[in-house]
């Protein structure tokens, strides 16, 4: 069966090779593993829906009516900071085409040179300089590029990403590059919204329990004893959490190149991205510019797809029937009819030979008697001249 190829255009997000899923036509950027992510968005919210529905009435009569708009406006941006760090590209780097791939192998093997059987090639790095520090660009064999300094490949998510930070499953997607600001400020305001819940929890049973008792009290708020539970087991590793980052931002340095121990002095090799002051590295990193996508996820292009012809043809009989044309040579022919067309001697003499011939069909036929037809008297036509000789015949016999 023979294939014919079909063009179609259709948006890169939906032929880049990493292990990512893509919502809203390429403008949701997440990774495939969303689990972890569901039980962050199940905990914020209802964590803080129970704090709106027991807590807030009573604190805003009782306390101040700021405390649930102070608490709402904090709430909205934890989830605004959340769904920008998941849904956004955290600089995913593109992959190289087979002829960039082929040029920078063969750029390779002309560096190197012939490596004799049975040794380990040399590895695959490249060395540039930053700020008077010597920076290693290493290989990927995944994606077939020199991955830029402080960029490194997502096991999970199968893409080299720039400036790479962690995975992330709480979020469902990589911090790096482009996402690491949000990343801080929801790890940052986060706990703020932990610390102000818990707090106000607190609060909220010590003013019911001078009233009621403090064991009246929980049985009558039991969401606030869950609140209470939850704030105080998500508080240490959240706090943690951002206490560590902010340490990282001190000192303009990642996750990725603090469990490696990248900068850590060894060897007489410093930090050469360090601005060696935590103000101007915390503005670098929280307050530099906002770096476009290389991706171009929603970009088009062209996608060859084989197609089989008996699927682009129509259904027709499966024995169909030949349609010969008969072609009837002139009678004379002439300087017009083509010599294959002109009736010979011999085709005339086997035609008329076949005519005259009986079919051997017709031969084992038995003959049968012939009868001779019997003659029928038909009646003379009438004519002017018989009618006359009628009539005088008629008057002479009434006379």
């Amino acid at each position: 069966m023979s294939a014919v190829m079909m063009t179609r255009k259709v948006r890169k997000w939906e032929k880049l090779p990493g292990k990512n899923t893509f919502c809203c036509d390429g403008r949701v950027m997440m990774a495939r593993q969303k689990g972890v992510f569901y039980l962050t968005l199940f905990l914020i919210v209802g964590t803080c829906s129970l704090f709106f529905a027991f807590e807030c009435p009573y604190l805003a009569i009782h306390l101040s009516p700021a405390i649930p708009v102070f608490a709402i406006l904090l709430f909205f941006f934890v989830m605004a900071m959340l769904l920008r760090t998941s849904f956004s590209d955290p600089g995913v780097l593109p992959r190289a085409l087979p002829e960039e791939a082929t040029f920078i192998e063969m750029e390779i093997e002309a560096t190197n040179g012939n490596v004799p059987a049975g040794q380990r090639p040399p590895p695959r790095i490249r060395n540039v300089q930053i700020n008077g520090q010597i920076v290693k660009l290493k290989y990927c064999y995944t994606c077939k590029i020199f991955r830029p300094p402080r960029a490194s490949h997502c096991s999970i998510c199968d893409n080299c990403v720039d400036r790479f930070d962690h995975h992330c499953p709480w979020v469902g997607n990589c911090v790096g590059k482009r996402n690491y600001r949000y990343f801080y400020l929801f790890t940052l305001s986060l706990s703020l919204l932990t610390i102000y819940i818990f707090t106000f929890n607190i609060v909220h049973v010590v003013m019911r329990s001078v009233n009621s008792g403090f064991v009246k009290t929980l049985q009558d708020t039991p969401g606030t004893v869950l609140e209470v539970l939850v704030c105080f087991f998500t508080l240490w590793s959240v706090v943690g959490l951002t206490g560590f980052h902010t340490y990282l931002i001190s000192l303009n340095q990642t996750t990725n190149e603090d469990i490696k121990g990248s900068w850590s002095g060894k060897n007489r090799v410093q930090n050469p991205y360090s601005h060696k002051n935590i103000i101007n590295n915390c503005c670098e990193v929280l307050c530099g510019p906002a770096y476009p996508s290389v991706l171009d996820r929603r970009g088009l292009m062209r996608d060859d797809l084989p197609v089989p012809t008996s699927a682009a043809e129509p259904a027709t009989n499966s024995n169909p029937v030949p349609q010969t044309t008969k072609t009837t040579a002139p009678l004379i022919p002439n300087e017009h009819t083509p010599d294959d067309a002109k009736p010979s001697i011999a085709d005339s003499a086997n035609a008329h030979a076949e005519k005259i011939s009986p079919s051997p069909r017709e031969e084992k036929l038995p003959s049968l008697p012939k009868s001779s037809p019997t003659p029928t008297k038909v009646p003379p036509l009438a004519s002017p001249e018989t009618d006359a000789e009628a009539s005088f015949i008629a008057k002479d016999k009434a006379l």
